[in-house]
């Protein structure tokens, strides 16, 4: 048997007493699965934890009622959406087709009253298996001949509500534009290309867009598939479009591209000053060389020939004359010249040959008659 001190023999008895003081005083164990921990300010306490039925009754009491075909505030208000665009990259541009490829991150934003709620959480993050169930703008791209959305691995598409009934909605796109090349400076012009987005129904006074404050954001432009052009800057506008259904918003981005001149230099403006110079290597040939001077006289112009078409299969067939035209044409001019100079300079050769034999017989002709008998 083991003795205590009469001090700690008290303590003993005492535990069992603090021990059900605590149990009775102290958060049950069901209050505390309600709970969860939650630093602030480096001292942890117990905040309302937030089920995933509380949320799905959240969006059913929001969906309930609601009508999605008909856009917030109607009758009462336009509603005005602000947009944003995150560009991940541009290119290829394709000259031939004027069009350029852009993909990009497209966001709206707007508010429905209808949307509000009140809950701990501020804020919803949804998939897009919730954009079908409310109202999205009808937004269409003006200039696009051929849009894509991704689908991969599921649709990329965004959906965020606030309990204020401001609602986000993203999705990524890859769109073919049409971008009207002016081609009187190629190689040396610069372009601007635009993406024209408005309302396909709504007009001005059902639907008004508006750009967010970072309205236009670009990626990194070292992956863009621009090739033969820069990236110079871009620009946004907003402007109002007038049809015979009405006025609408058009909202505009231009992106300013410049084209780099290394691949032109290397397949068209090289070679032709080479051959230019080489047609001049017919100046150092004897003039009785006939077959030496004619043929690379030939050669040349062919090869000029060659190269001036070449350089136009990198062109759509535009009527008007390009700043490479003029040049190749010059370098046609010159090597046509050269050989031109040859045929001139043997004709009146051999012609003044001729004479100097008709003149010779004429003055001599009992010798020339002494040789025609040996």
């Amino acid at each position: 048997m083991v003795h205590l001190h009469p001090r700690r023999r008290k303590l003993v008895w005492l535990l069992p007493g603090l021990l059900g003081v605590c149990m009775a005083f102290g958060p049950s164990k069901a209050e505390e699965e309600d709970y969860e921990d939650v630093p602030i300010n480096k001292t942890w306490v117990l905040s309302p934890k937030v089920y995933e039925s509380d949320v799905t009754l959240i969006l059913n009491k929001l969906l309930q009622g609601y009508d999605n075909k008909l856009r917030p505030d109607i009758g009462v208000r336009p509603t005005v959406i602000e947009t944003a665009v995150y560009v991940n990259s541009i290119g290829p541009v394709d000259p031939i087709n004027m069009e350029y490829t852009i993909d990009i991150f497209f966001a709206q934003t707007w508010y429905d009253s209808r949307l509000k709620f009140n809950s701990s959480m501020k804020l919803l993050m949804l998939n897009s298996n919730m954009v079908g169930k409310i109202w999205i703008p009808d937004t269409f791209f003006r200039n696009s001949r051929k849009s894509d959305a991704h689908w991969i691995t599921t649709p990329n598409r965004l959906l965020r509500l606030w309990s204020n009934g401001r609602v986000m909605y993203t999705l990524r796109l890859t769109i073919n534009a049409e971008c009207y090349l002016k081609l009187h400076n190629f190689p040396m012009d610069e372009h601007s290309c635009p993406l024209e987005f408005s309302s396909y129904g709504y007009p001005k006074n059902e639907i008004q867009y508006r750009w967010q404050r970072r309205s236009v954001e670009v990626a990194d432009q070292r992956y863009w598939r621009l090739y033969q052009f820069a990236f110079v800057g871009l620009r946004n506008s907003s402007d109002v479009a007038n049809t015979q259904s009405g006025e609408y918003v058009v909202m505009t981005i231009f992106f300013d591209l410049s084209r780099r001149m290394g691949y032109f230099t290397i397949q068209t403006y090289i070679p032709c000053s080479m051959i230019v110079v080489l047609s001049w290597v017919s100046f150092w040939i004897n003039k009785d060389a006939v077959p030496a001077r004619t043929s690379l006289g030939i050669t040349t112009v062919l090869t000029m020939t060659t190269l001036s078409t070449i350089s136009r299969k990198s062109l759509p067939k535009v009527s008007y004359v390009t700043a490479m035209d003029l040049f190749v044409s010059v370098c046609f001019i010159f090597t046509f010249a050269a050989l031109m100079e040859y045929g001139t300079l043997h004709y009146f050769t051999s012609n003044r040959q001729n004479k100097k034999t008709k003149s010779s017989h004429a003055q001599y002709p009992v010798m020339w008659k002494n040789k025609d008998t040996l």
